[in-house]
């Protein structure tokens, strides 16, 4: 009889708390699809420029999986750099010379084993490979650790951030402080700069604990990878902070992982879209953590200025902005200022 009792009570409350019915069902939906969509998508053509390449040799390179295009050297090396093509394939002094752009190590792999097996007979017609990025020693985990570095970062300070500032809710601190003359806009905003001390020193011990002790590939500088974690914090604070003003209780806050963070998973770069259909792509790029990953790996694996990233660093800040106007507004239900 008592175990019936408990039974009846744990399922009212599911029957009261319908978003969570409802999340245990579409939420592990939601997921599948988007591995199914992810992970079945076509791979993509490899494009490679040829650089007085003789025509002979280039027949000789019949693989689907590759696209051959005749460019000038200066045409090649402009597009290697901007990641148009993945190599350039040139022919000096009688044998071929490969250079791969080097940042992803699956895409360069891939290449080297297909023009290995194209050039298989004569051995004196090896490829002989350079990098402009990366190196020959590149694994998957230089490659993606950009990636895992602003992911932790983003993840956990939107949970921390968005619990804690339910709990001022939840405990009655933020209607006591709505109580005073302290407007919405300064309350936001001390909010966001009391945790933002915290997510400095949060940035630099993750990222430097994976440059450092990990010793992940990186080649450009320290102080623009903390400078991009920082703003990606600054994002995922804003957010769990909004989200949280939609929330009732912690466990509420919890179930926007799957909407919120599932979803930059697989959109951010550490599973490859490029095959996917634009109507998926465009989904990553209303994502923050997309343009930090882009930032991130820009700058450790080729190295990049801040000059070269500052559109995804103008985004993420619009992001911050967009986040915490809205924030701001979704106050009103507490006080009107």
């Amino acid at each position: 009889m008592n175990t019936w009792t408990v039974m009846s009570r744990i399922l009212s409350q599911f029957r009261r708390d319908k978003r969570s019915m409802a999340l245990m069902i579409m939420a592990p939906i939601l997921v599948l699809t988007l591995m199914w969509l992810v992970l079945n998508g076509k791979q993509e053509k490899f494009h490679i420029a040829a650089v007085n390449v003789p025509d002979s040799i280039v027949e000789q390179i019949n693989n689907d999986d590759l696209v051959l295009t005749r460019m000038s050297k200066k045409d090649a090396e402009k597009s290697l750099s901007n990641q148009s093509i993945e190599a350039v394939f040139e022919w000096k002094k009688e044998r071929p010379v490969i250079t791969v752009e080097g940042s992803d190590p699956n895409t360069t792999s891939s290449i080297q084993k297909i023009l290995q097996q194209s050039f298989s007979e004569p051995d004196h017609l090896q490829p002989d490979f350079k990098f402009l990025h990366g190196a020959a020693d590149l694994d998957l985990f230089d490659y993606i650790g950009p990636v895992l570095i602003g992911f932790f970062v983003f993840f956990f300070v939107f949970i921390v951030g968005g619990v804690s500032f339910l709990r001022e809710r939840t405990q009655g601190t933020l209607e006591r402080i709505l109580s005073t003359p302290l407007k919405r806009w300064e309350l936001v905003l001390g909010y966001l700069s009391g945790f933002g001390l915290f997510t400095i020193f949060q940035s630099i011990l993750i990222a430097a604990y994976t440059i450092f002790v990990l010793d992940v590939f990186m080649d450009g500088n320290f102080f623009y990878v903390l400078l991009v974690t920082f703003l990606l914090a600054l994002s995922a604070l804003s957010l769990g902070t909004l989200l949280s003003a939609f929330a009732k209780n912690e466990f509420q806050m919890i179930q926007f992982i799957p909407l919120v963070i599932v979803p930059q998973v697989f959109f951010s770069g550490l599973f490859p879209i490029e095959g996917l259909s634009q109507w998926l792509q465009a989904i990553g790029r209303i994502m923050p953590l997309t343009y930090g990953a882009d930032a991130m790996r820009a700058i450790m694996l080729r190295g990049e200025s801040l000059q070269d990233i500052q559109l995804n660093l103008y985004i993420l800040l619009g992001f911050i902005l967009l986040f915490t106007t809205l924030n701001i507004t979704a106050l009103k239900r507490y006080r009107r200022l």
